[in-house]
């Protein structure tokens, strides 16, 4: 069994997994934010482009998801504040360079029929 990458004390398989296969929706912003970034770990593109906002889902691209999920070996997640609407995390990665880098994001993320999702974000400096 795995701990799951998001930072809970479950095994991912009880975890993210069950977000991912869509088993189980994320009841909160916090809870997506958590299976995105166990998503960018196992590279799982299609959950990451299918949990944009469908406002915004058009401007990204699969490609560039993959990239940035698979180019990079993520380390560890930090929520530092979450409301209902916004969750500030750090997200702990090491680049092809074996460069260790912080992600500091505020997030924003709105529900739409029941389901949870990735707005957009903030770079935190």
């Amino acid at each position: 069994m795995t701990v799951c990458y998001c930072g809970s004390a479950k095994d991912f398989e009880n975890c993210c997994s069950l977000i991912h296969s869509a088993s189980l929706s994320a009841s909160s912003a916090e809870i997506l934010m958590r299976a995105r970034y166990s998503a960018f770990v196992v590279g799982d593109v299609s959950f990451l482009y299918n949990t944009f906002h469908p406002s915004t889902r058009r401007y990204q691209s699969k490609q560039d998801i993959k990239n940035w999920s698979t180019q990079n070996k993520w380390l560890k997640l930090e929520i530092i504040n979450s409301t209902q609407n916004t969750v500030e995390f750090r997200a702990s990665y090491k680049d092809q360079a074996n460069v260790q880098h912080v992600h500091h994001e505020k997030s924003n993320f709105k529900e739409l029929q029941g389901q949870w999702y990735y707005i957009d974000g903030r770079l935190i400096q």
